[in-house]
Order: C-alpha cells, then structure tokens, then sequence
C-alpha cells in the first residue's frame, strides 16, 4: 500500500492535535500560521523555524518573562532533590511558598490553600464558603472563573455554561461595577451567600470597574454577613501596576485567589489565600480538600522564587509605568489610523484591552500583529475585544517594538477597511 509522506513541522504537529488532543485547536493553529514554539525567554517566544516573536499574550502569565533564570535554577534544583512529596510529612518547600505568598498578600490574609490552576483555586474558595453554610453564589456577567464545574456556575458566560446544565443551583449574575444590583441580589440577609468578583474582569475584556466598588462590595457584605471571594487569578502579583486589585481600594476579601504570574512562567501553580476565620474548616480537618499534585515541592519552588523575583526586581512598579506609558500610546495609534474600527481602548498597569465593533475586526488586528511578530490574545467572554498582557519584564526597546506593531497594525486596519462614504458601519472582515 502506498504510503503518503509524512507531514513536518507546523503542519505534523497541527495534524497530531487533530488526531489526538482537539482538532478544533489544531484548525485555530493552522488559521494563525500554524508556527510551532520551540523555546522561550523574557519577553520572546521563538518558534521551530527561528522565528522570534515578542510575547504580550499567555494570558497573563508571563508577568516575570519567560524561564527567569532565577525561577528556573529553583526548580531545576528542586527536582534534583525532591520533587514530589508523600503527603504525610511536612514539606519545607510549601511552608516556605506559603510565608512568602502570605507576606505579600493584604493583611489578614494568612491561610493559603495551593492548587494547580486558578480554577481549583475557585473551587476551593466555594468549597470554604459552602462550609459556613453560605451555598448561594452571586457572581457578576461576564466574569470568568474557571471552566471546572464549580467555577463554571459563577463564570458570567452562557457560552460555556449552557452545554454543561444544569450547573450548581441557586447562582445568580448581576452587572460587573453595579453595586446596587449586587445588594438587591443579596437581599437584607445574605448569610446564605457567597460573592466572588474580579478586580477588572480579564476575559470579559478588560473591563474596569468605577472607583470605589470594590470598597462598596466588602461594605456590602459586611453588613449582609455574605462571604467575600476577590478572583485575582489573573489581576494579581502587579499586573494592574499594584500587588493586587484590592490593594488599589484597601479591601481585605474572605479569600484572595492567586494564581498565573504565581508560576513564574515556568510551573503552574496557583492558591487561594484566606482569612483565619474563613479557613477554619481546612484547619480543622487537613483532609477535607486535598489533591494528590497540590503544592507539589517543585510548583512551590516556583512560587516562592518568582514571589522575591516580582520584588527584588520591582516588577510592579515596573508593570504600573509600563502601563502608563502603553496605555496612551496603544489609544494614540488607534485614534489615528482606525478610530472608526475601535469603540474604545481601556486597561490598567499592564492589562490593556483594545474593543472593535465586532468579533471579525479584532480577529483581523490579532492576525496582522501575529505577521508583525507580537502575541496577543482575544477575550474569551468578550470576542470583540484584542488583550495585551506584557511582562513586566519588557525592555523600552521591546516597548517601542510593541507600539510600533501596533501601529502599523492599526492602520493596515484602517486602510483595509475605510469609513463607509454612507457612515460608520463596519464590515465583518476577512481575508
């Protein structure tokens, strides 16, 4: 039987996914060029065929770049040494992860739970507060939490939860910064209730909050007795320019999730980090919310060493003036080349979203900063919306090669698709 040659390079491994992991996504890897990593470092992500390309999506990870050397050199001696645990005795690696983590969370925040993404995180928060007895949720629309079934209930996107009902009961959505439509959900008693919110909303699209509402929302739930869960998930360790969204209000949550930037580019790890009174019942019982991985000595080395590579090497204020430096230069180029295209570009420190009229145009940007080297990502829960997650770590010259891409990108856009001579509808796009 003759036997067809065998596929290489992009388009072998977008066949491998199609047969073995989602041939949607390997469809999706194929529409953006099919390049293939190979290798990271920094700022940089460098495919099989040397092509270098600057890295501002990974949504949010790569706070610290990638492979820190410093991260790097402490899970490659931790694996050397022990990198898994029994279980059964104490683990030095994770206690040290914990003081660290607890050191630079908002005070009172002393109790860490460790999990290997943000959303066992969440699921860990929701089973705290189902352990005071507060089993009704009231998340926010387009919030994202998570895609585990938990999380998924509080997630504000009925994409994704409509094939998976029915979800976990008594769940309610109010609007995103609408803290009256929060109270009126809670009700004068909301002791039954558990709140969990974002700072800004990553994956609804960059979407900030008015000042004060976080303050409002931890008033609320004070005087209701509904427990309090800030996701930072994606927020958190400085990528809005501050160590986390409840430091820019002074709010101290019941549970602070971490997770993301935690891993230092290079292991995933995440947490969720309580009260004393709110992780009462994991102390009581160590065995009532456990997982086999869970702060696993090689993810701790990670997280403790990209906790003191953020403050040794002043990553968020780094990540607070990068931000204020691309923010307005990003909405410049934009304003200029393609105002007609965008409805509005947004952020805080490093987390900056760009909104097109529709899902097709901002596809239609992403693919032209993908031919100008530059990752980005859209928005799950907002597919109009363009994110740009840079590290913290990025050099004024790799700054200037990011607004550079961006605005030969915007007005390749604008060029593409001019004002209408009839008004300011826009097409859909495509290539």
């Amino acid at each position: 039987m003759r036997r067809e040659p065998a596929p290489t390079g992009g388009n072998m491994i977008a066949g491998l996914y199609k047969a073995h992991l989602s041939s949607g996504r390997g469809r999706l890897g194929e529409m953006f060029g099919g390049h293939v990593e190979s290798s990271s470092s920094g700022s940089r992500v460098v495919t099989e065929d040397g092509r270098s390309f600057l890295n501002c999506g990974g949504y949010g990870v790569f706070l610290a770049g990638a492979c820190h050397p410093r991260v790097v050199a402490a899970v490659e001696r931790q694996i050397r040494t022990h990198p898994l645990s029994t279980r059964l005795l104490l683990d030095p690696a994770a206690a040290r992860a914990a003081a660290a983590l607890t050191r630079v969370t908002p005070e009172g925040l002393d109790r860490v739970h460790f999990c290997g993404s943000g959303a066992e995180a969440v699921e860990a928060a929701l089973k705290l507060a189902r352990s005071h007895g507060h089993r009704r949720i009231v998340a926010t629309e387009g919030g994202f939490h998570g895609k585990t079934l938990g999380a998924l209930s509080a997630t504000g996107k009925d994409l994704y939860r409509e094939p998976f009902q029915p979800l976990l009961p008594d769940t309610t959505h109010v609007p995103f910064g609408d803290v009256g439509a929060l109270a009126r959900a809670l009700g004068p008693d909301g002791s039954d209730a558990v709140v969990i919110v974002e700072p800004v909303q990553g994956e609804a699209g960059v979407v900030v909050p008015p000042v004060g509402y976080l303050k409002a929302i931890a008033a609320v739930c004070a005087e209701t007795g509904a427990f309090f869960v800030l996701d930072e998930v994606m927020t958190g360790l400085g990528r809005l320019g501050s160590w986390w969204g409840a430091d820019r209000e002074g709010v101290v949550p019941d549970v602070l999730l971490v997770g993301k930037a935690l891993s230092g580019g290079v292991i995933p790890v995440a947490a969720a980090v309580a009260t004393e009174r709110a992780f009462a019942p994991f102390d009581r019982d160590p065995f009532i919310h456990t997982s086999t991985f869970a702060a696993a000595p090689v993810a701790m080395a990670a997280a403790e060493s990209a906790i003191a590579v953020i403050e040794d090497e002043g990553l968020v204020e780094r990540a607070r003036r990068l931000g204020e430096l691309l923010l307005p230069q990003i909405a410049g180029a934009v304003a200029e080349y393609c105002p007609h295209l965008v409805r509005e570009v947004r952020g805080a420190g490093l987390l900056i979203g760009i909104e097109f009229h529709d899902a097709g145009l901002a596809g239609e940007f992403l693919l032209e900063l993908l031919h100008r080297d530059v990752i980005v990502n859209h928005s799950l829960n907002a597919h109009a919306v363009v994110r740009l997650t840079p590290p913290a770590v990025l050099t004024d010259a790799e700054a200037q090669e990011l607004e550079q891409a961006v605005r030969d990108s915007a007005r390749t856009l604008g060029e593409r698709f001019p004002v209408p001579s009839h008004g300011l509808s826009t097409p859909t796009g495509g290539r």
